[in-house]
């Protein structure tokens, strides 16, 4: 016979986003204890009749009002002490993606006062171990952007190179060389020029790019060393 457990299982998410060439988390400011009016990862209890897909999709889908996000699924935290309140055995998750230019949204949740796009290099003290959960997060997708088109999820469908370089830039913590790096994209040959240019800029407009999702598919499978 299996002991009896008293412990429960949450999910946290680390759900970025691409903004006036920042690289931004959300955050709720939470209103309940603990840690009421601190601010934290969106998360919650799983449901009874939920997989873990299906509580982060809900969680996603009260705090942007957006569904069909990439998200991916890259940890678990299971300290002892992580919680006050008891066992809580968390399941983190990372999504990506576009902003639409509104910095503050209204969740439907009564566990959050409010959401808000912070930039990373500005975070404020998290509750929890959520400033642990969201560096293993950040770490995550450093290593799968060297493989894999994610930053693609974080673009408008027509973007400059400049914002692909500049995602790049900020998820490696490194510059690049701008020749070189659009050398190396333009020779894949997943990058379809749209023969337009930027619009409503102060500066001279540059060329706009459309991501190839199933040239890309086809030619490479998922991954690549980009």
């Amino acid at each position: 016979m299996l002991p009896q457990f008293n412990s429960a299982f949450s999910i946290d998410c680390v759900i970025f986003g691409f903004d006036a060439g920042e690289l931004k988390i959300l955050l709720i400011e939470r209103n309940e204890e603990p840690f009421k009016d601190w601010w934290a990862l969106p998360g919650n209890i799983v449901g009874e009749n939920e997989s873990l897909d299906q509580s982060a999709s809900r969680i996603l889908h009260e705090l942007t009002g957006l569904g069909d996000i990439y998200m991916e699924q890259y940890y678990t935290f299971g300290d002892v002490a992580r919680h006050p309140q008891g066992r809580v055995l968390s399941v983190a998750y990372y999504a990506l993606i576009r902003l639409g230019g509104d910095k503050a949204l209204k969740p439907i949740s009564n566990y959050a006062k409010q959401a808000y796009w912070v930039n990373i290099k500005e975070l404020p003290r998290l509750a929890f171990d959520h400033q642990q959960i969201f560096d293993k997060g950040l770490e995550k997708i450093k290593r799968r952007i060297k493989h894999q088109p994610i930053a693609f999820e974080l673009l408008p469908e027509k973007f400059t190179l400049t914002q692909l370089q500049n995602i790049y830039e900020l998820i490696s913590d490194k510059k690049l060389d701008k020749r070189n790096f659009r050398k190396k994209m333009l020779s894949f040959g997943v990058l379809k020029d749209l023969d337009e240019k930027q619009k409503g800029v102060s500066f001279r407009a540059a060329t706009l790019y459309r991501f190839d999702k199933r040239k890309y598919a086809k030619l490479f499978g998922k991954e690549i060393s980009f």
